[in-house]
């Protein structure tokens, strides 16, 4: 049985989790799947740029993530136009906008699932109904939302 690639969507918080004492574990089994070509780590310019503000270590990080294992996806207008309506629908504040562009630019690309460790404004069952609510009332597909322990404590019921 040959694996199918999937593509995740990673936020800026998931590169950020590799050196955080809480997440560490589970964001290092993560990028052991990508590293094998199990995931294909998606992200966009807004992740690039959020990044810049980072500390160095998690930017090397980033930079040291094979080009082959990545997928660069860029804001578009119509991402812009989605994440707006999840701020005008208020399933978040305003102050979470760029939260809300990740969301809308992983649902127009058609990821297999947004990963993330923000349990506040993206990870949180009932933002996800929010936005998938509002997805599939503008023409689009249910977005799987999940954080990095999720998907790794699934391998360990074999």
């Amino acid at each position: 049985m040959s694996l199918i690639q999937q593509r995740f969507y990673f936020d800026t918080s998931v590169f950020g989790g590799r050196f955080d004492i809480e997440f560490e574990k589970e964001t290092t089994l993560l990028f052991e799947k990508v590293s094998l070509g199990q995931i294909k780590c998606v992200y966009s310019n807004l992740t690039e740029s959020e990044l810049t503000n980072a500390p160095e270590r998690v930017k090397d990080f980033f930079l040291n993530i094979q080009d082959e294992l990545k997928e660069k996806v860029l804001v578009t207008p119509q991402g812009l136009q989605l994440a707006q309506a999840y701020v005008n629908e208020k399933v978040v504040g305003e102050t979470s906008l760029d939260d809300c562009i990740h969301i809308a630019t992983a649902t127009l690309n058609k990821v297999d699932m947004l990963v993330s460790w923000n349990f506040k404004h993206i990870v949180n069952i009932y933002r996800i109904r929010g936005y998938n609510s509002i997805n599939l009332r503008s023409g689009h597909g249910i977005l799987e939302i999940h954080s990095p322990k999720e998907i790794v404590n699934n391998d360990n019921e074999e």
